[in-house]
């Protein structure tokens, strides 16, 4: 693909969601399956249940032989036997008579109905009805909960833990689920060191790398980090060294121009395969993707609002896809704004951390967060505005597509 300078997000976002292709698929014990995604459409292997079953501790009647029954006329029937869920017993309820089931139980032939025990008293081994029961209460029938060849997920589903029961009441014990990404988040600089380590002049912990990796925890996603040094040959080891490890490299740091342009650099060196680089994008102009081997590259600058919004709107929808997801891309919400949000170049996409809050009308409220205290501003923030290329201005009280951060 030729060199593609200084393109528009949505292009680079297109082309990232192009090129990449989901991890091939394994099979897992259902309980290892949560929050992992379905590789295949599923459909039950067996009816749930797999009888007829009362949905109440009760009696088991025949709604015929309530017809009648009222409080000044009550129905007085002879107690036959004792259903429970699981068990063997196949009671019948004959005219005159009913069968206790419990919750679960299957339901004895001959009836069609339960009645709930609260509903009910027993008198002298007879138990007595004062009111009519139609045909099917209090029964969930086989199937009822889900039938054989119904579809009970879909290819691209995330498995929550509800549908991970709803797959074991079908018949699953394992499932298909595509790969999850491995990936490696290398921070790049001198200045750059780990959490807990001494801190000397002019140092800064490693945020950004932080902040990666817990966003590629928070999707299960395995991550391996390093800090390497502004030196071309550790950036090409660490390059080399996240090709082996997993499926895609993120970098963090050494991505603009001139002197320390140094991924760029390292990568030429290396023979990658380039898609794009520099986007018409603020904070995080300095993004790029492409190919090292086999395995995705998203390079990203080093300041963490641009490291951050290069992240979420280019390399966690490519992550996304890369593990099968069928939504590739942060949720989103309508807001209203609060106040002008004001952008620096309306040539340029150009995003803003904010918060939402909740106020009289049918939308929440968007309050941009300010710009300067850049990691406090990315803490508080759980919403994300964008000022659209060729606008360069949003008015309050606007209605605004927001990509929600929490």
């Amino acid at each position: 693909m030729p060199y593609r300078f200084a393109i528009g997000v949505y292009e680079a976002l297109q082309l990232v969601l192009e090129a990449i292709r989901p991890l091939a698929s394994q099979v897992t014990a259902l309980a290892d399956a949560v929050d992992r995604i379905a590789a295949d459409d599923l459909r039950a292997r067996v009816d749930s249940p797999s009888v007829d079953a009362s949905l109440r501790d009760g009696y088991a009647v025949s709604s015929r032989d309530l017809v009648v029954a009222e409080p000044k006329s009550p129905v007085r029937l002879g107690l036959s036997g004792l259903a429970a869920a699981g068990g063997t017993r196949k009671d019948e309820v004959v005219p005159g008579s009913t069968v206790r089931v419990l919750t679960g139980a299957r339901m004895p032939g001959g009836a069609d109905a339960v009645v709930t025990e609260e509903d009910v008293s027993v008198e002298d081994g007879e138990v007595v009805f004062t009111a009519p029961s139609k045909a099917g209460a209090w029964i969930l029938a086989r199937g009822g909960e889900v039938a054989v060849g119904d579809r009970v997920a879909q290819a691209g589903d995330v498995l929550s833990p509800a549908r991970v029961g709803l797959l074991a009441g079908a018949g699953y014990s394992h499932v298909r689920v595509i790969g999850r990404p491995v990936v490696t988040v290398v921070a790049i600089g001198d200045e750059v060191v780990a959490p807990g380590a001494p801190l000397d002049e002019g140092e800064l912990y490693a945020s950004n790398m932080v902040s990666l990796c817990a966003w590629c925890h928070r999707y299960g996603w395995p991550v391996h980090a390093a800090i390497v040094r502004d030196e071309p040959e550790a950036i090409e080891r660490a390059l080399l060294e996240g090709v082996k490890r997993g499926d895609a490299i993120i970098t963090s740091g050494g991505a603009w121009t001139g002197d320390r342009d140094l991924v760029a650099g390292a990568l030429e060196r290396l023979g990658w395969r380039q898609i794009f680089r520099t986007l018409r994008m603020a904070p995080g102009k300095g993004a790029a993707f492409g190919w090292l081997q086999d395995k995705a590259v998203f390079v990203l600058p080093g300041g963490p609002p641009a490291a951050m919004i290069g992240f979420l709107q280019i390399a966690l929808p490519g992550l996304l896809m890369l593990g099968g997801c069928k939504e590739t891309g942060l949720p989103r919400a309508e807001a209203r704004l609060s106040s002008d949000l004001i952008g620096r170049n309306r040539e340029w996409t150009q995003f803003v951390f904010g918060r939402l809050k909740a106020d009289d009308s049918a939308y929440p409220l968007f309050d941009a967060l300010p710009r300067g205290n850049r990691l406090v501003a990315m803490a508080e923030a759980d919403a994300l505005a964008a000022i659209p290329e060729g606008v360069g201005k949003l008015r309050a009280g606007s209605l605004v597509h927001v990509q929600l951060l929490s």
